[in-house]
This record gives C-alpha cells, structure tokens and sequence, in this order.
C-alpha cells in the first residue's frame, strides 16, 4: 500500500493567478497584528537554547509551527494561521529555529533544512509535560521539510500525533538550481540577506568556525551552503547537504497521519520535486494545486477580498484528526 497524491480543492484569487503574485502578496501587502505570545527559553541537550512562542487555550490539543528559512513568529503567514488556531480552541506554539529568534545563542550552530534535532526535543518534552493530550506539528517551506525528516527518521517512534507540511521543498539540490534562475533568483536575494543578517548578529561566535566573509559574500544558495551551512553543520560539501538533508527520500517511513500541501507553479521549486504515489507512505497524503506559488494559497472572497485558504485547510484537517472527545473541546 502507499499514499495518495490528488488534486487541492485551492482556486486561486481571479487577480492573482500568477505563481508571483501568490507568493508576493501575503509577504508584502498583508498586514497581521503582532500575536500576545508568552515566550519560553527551552534549554536543549547541548546547553544552547530555541525559544517557543505560546498562546490559545490554556487545556487545548497541541499544535507547533515551524517557520521556514528567514521566517519567524514575525511572519505573516505564521500570525496568521496562529491567531486563527489559538480563537479555534488550540494551544498553540510557535517553534523559532535555534538562531531565530531576537535573543543571542550561546554555540554558533544554527539552523538548516535538515535540524530535526531541536525540534524532537521539543516535541519529546512536550509529550512529557502533557501527557495524553494530542500533538501536531505543521510546517512551513524548509520548517515542512524539518518536518517530514523528522517523522520519516522516527516512524513509529515520532513524537506527534500528526502533520502538515507546507510548499516544502522536498529535494533541496533542484529547489537550489531554480531559486539561481530568471525571477525566482530575486526571492533568493531576499533570503540570503535575511540569513546575513542572522549571522552578523552572531559574528563573533561563527567567526571561529567558518569562513564567515565568504559567507556573507555568497550570492546564491549553492555559494552560501558550500561556505557555511556545510562547514558549520559536519556536511562534506553542499551537494552532501541537500541528499542528506532532503525529506523525499524519506516519506515512505513516515507512521503518523501528514499532510502534504504543494504547488506545481512554486517559484522556489521545479515541479518534479513532487513524489509519486508510490513514494509515500499509506499515512501521507499530497494536496497538489495547479497554482499557489511558495507559501500564498490567496483565494478570493466577495468584493475581491482575498482569503487566506490555508487557514482553512490546516484547521479543519487538524480537527479531523482529533479524537471526538478533543475536537467537542475546541467546538465549544
């Protein structure tokens, strides 16, 4: 038996059809109010630290979102989607990536598309602190392939009830090539200043470490990984990084009920990148729409109000997924 790959029900906005357009608009033109987060330091194994942003329901089923790369809790689609959890009766945490958040990190490791590592151990103590409540981790863009990775090298064992993923880049090797071609390299542009950032806030500790010139010097993907990301994180090279680090490979050891959501027009990717059925497990399940762009999936609503479908999708399958007990909790 495998999973299924089938058409998403998405339809995109009428005056915003294009890949771009999808992918640009709720970057630059939506306006999400900051959420009321209480923030947790969360000490890790190796003594360093990732910080968890918490809201909803004090007594609600767990959900955990994951950014993607340069994302944070600051990012509109993550506001989003929270706030939209936390008023359904959801408690809810916003996971930043080691190096994330606004607080300086005492190593220089950092954060990559392959991390599973922090993120299980949160996941773990979560199930200790709370048990027999459910979990649910929902990714988004490199935090959607953290998030496959994890439940493929965990089967049986992963720590969560279940997942979403979302425009993840599943084979990072041809999502690299194409975020180097035509007008997708201007959305590479923005990335990489949003890591450079990052990193200078950290100078002084990635400075004994890598080559951190280069680093900031590194105007693609593969320039940037072959510097730094590689180096930093025990890879051989870049190449070594994105077989290593991609979640394909892996999605036929997934045992947890996942969502997959993709676009074939996704501007940070080609459309082979997208599995067959035959690749997944019988637990996963990939929504492909037609169109989308990376992390957009803007449908229109009347007088040409734009509707955020995600924040439909995600919540709805979340609540399928509950138990009756916990989904007549957040009904009300």
């Amino acid at each position: 038996m495998h999973g299924q790959v089938v058409a998403s029900e998405f339809r995109p906005a009428w005056w915003l059809r294009s890949a771009h357009a999808q992918t640009v608009y709720p970057t630059l033109v939506r306006r999400v109010a900051p959420l009321p987060l209480v923030w947790e330091a969360f000490t890790l194994s190796d003594g360093d630290f990732v910080e968890l942003g918490w809201l909803g329901s004090e007594d609600g089923p767990l959900v955990v979102i994951l950014h993607g790369i340069g994302g944070s809790a600051d990012s509109a689609y993550i506001r989003g989607l929270g706030a939209v959890l936390a008023a359904a009766g959801w408690r809810v945490c916003l996971f930043h990536f080691r190096g994330a958040g606004p607080r300086a990190n005492t190593s220089p490791t950092t954060y990559h598309s392959g991390m599973t590592a922090d993120p299980r151990e949160v996941f773990s103590a979560l199930a200790l602190r709370h048990p027999g409540r459910p979990c649910f981790a929902v990714g988004f863009s490199m935090g959607g392939n953290v998030t496959l990775r994890l439940l493929g090298e965990d089967g049986d064992a992963a720590p969560v009830d279940g997942a979403i993923a979302v425009s993840v880049p599943m084979e990072l090797r041809p999502c690299a090539d194409r975020l180097n071609r035509g007008l997708s390299v201007a959305y590479q542009r923005v990335l990489l200043q949003r890591l450079r950032r990052r990193i200078l806030e950290r100078e002084a500790l990635l400075r004994e470490v890598v080559d951190l010139d280069a680093a900031l010097r590194a105007r693609s993907f593969w320039e940037f990984d072959t510097v730094f990301t590689a180096p930093l994180h025990g890879f051989a090279s870049a190449l070594d990084y994105y077989e290593r680090a991609s979640s394909r490979p892996l999605l036929g050891a997934i045992r947890r009920p996942t969502l997959i959501i993709n676009s074939a027009d996704d501007p940070f990717m080609r459309p082979e990148i997208l599995p067959a059925p035959a690749e997944l497990a019988p637990e996963v399940t990939a929504e492909v729409a037609d169109r989308g762009g990376h992390v957009g999936f803007v449908a229109g609503g009347p007088g040409g109000r734009p509707v955020y479908w995600l924040e439909q999708r995600i919540p709805a399958w979340l609540r399928d997924r509950l138990a009756p007990a916990w989904r007549e909790r957040i009904d009300g």
